[in-house]
């Protein structure tokens, strides 16, 4: 695993290259080939890109959310050792929020960040929120103001979980986000753990959980810091930090067909800052990301539309 409290990084030999919004550029100039319809990598430390696919499109992100909630919580400087009570939740939840923590347990502080990380537990995030000095309301709050603070000019959070399809972000903001949380390696512990059991009070019980990331139990990746996403709307979403060619990269990988999608692509970079072998997709992820890169388009154009009206 990468230990990272300061990084002193040299400069980046390959050249910065931004890709333009066309997806088919991907893979035929020289960069990597991914089945995410939306990308973006770069040597830890650094907000330039090594590469980015509509790295500044804004689309859902749902459960990368949790990155920025555990940012929030870490900065806040509440007690990690605190016991919180999970609670009803006093609004329905955007999309289906199943559980098997009950009502009314209690779990410490720590334990509750860490299952909401690595696990991507949903009413642990919520709880967070909850049990934040300004309330549920006052953490989104604080979300938006350290998207703000962070130049995440592409970002907007209305819940902490990612259960909403409201909750936006592009490819290149998130990479100035992993940047920030990278200065906590409380969230590069909790974010990268590979079991867990939680032990919970009120009444007395424990439950396992396990990392969404399959690529934290591999050593040769050296992950250290990981968040995985799903949302019908999101597709599949990787946000990692790992050891690519020697060095801490950030790979960003929004909307992808398939569990294994994001995980293929992590290693078609891999490969590809190893040896510029750009690699290839299959058929049906290119179906895909044509027919959501229509579709965002669409949505762009009805957009222009009224605000022309």
């Amino acid at each position: 695993m990468i230990f990272i409290k300061r990084l002193f990084i040299m400069p980046v030999l390959l050249a910065v290259t931004l890709l333009s919004a066309n997806p088919v550029l991907a893979g035929s100039q020289g960069m990597p080939a991914l089945a995410s319809v939306n990308a973006a990598a770069a040597v830890a430390g650094e907000d330039a890109l090594l590469f980015g696919k509509n790295a500044d499109r804004p689309v859902p992100i749902a459960s990368i959310t949790k990155l920025m909630t555990a940012l929030v919580v870490v900065e806040s400087g509440q007690d990690m050792n605190e016991w919180l009570t999970f609670e009803e939740r006093h609004v329905p939840a955007a999309a289906n929020a199943w559980t098997r923590i009950r009502v009314g347990s209690r779990l410490k502080r720590s334990d509750v960040l860490r299952i909401a990380l690595m696990s991507s537990e949903n009413f642990a995030a919520y709880t967070l929120a909850r049990s934040y000095p300004d309330g549920f309301d006052g953490f989104v709050a604080a979300m938006n103001a350290k998207a703000a603070e962070l130049g995440m000019d592409n970002t907007r959070f209305v819940d902490p979980t990612g259960l909403s399809v409201e909750n936006v972000s592009s490819a290149s903001d998130l990479v100035r986000l992993a940047n920030a949380a990278l200065a906590h390696p409380l969230i590069g512990e909790y974010s990268t753990t590979g079991y867990y059991r939680a032990e919970f009070r009120g009444p007395r019980y424990s439950l396992s959980f396990g990392n969404t990331n399959a690529l934290v139990h591999r050593q040769s990746w050296g992950v250290g810091l990981s968040k995985t996403g799903y949302l019908t709307e999101a597709g599949r979403c990787l946000i990692m930090v790992s050891e690519m060619d020697s060095k801490p990269v950030i790979t960003v990988l929004l909307d992808s067909l398939g569990t294994r999608s994001p995980m293929g692509d992590a290693g078609r970079i891999k490969r590809w800052l190893a040896s510029g072998d750009p690699g290839s997709v299959a058929a049906a992820a290119k179906r895909y990301e044509q027919e959501r890169n229509a579709a965002w388009a669409a949505t762009e154009g009805s957009q222009t539309a009224r605000i022309n009206q």
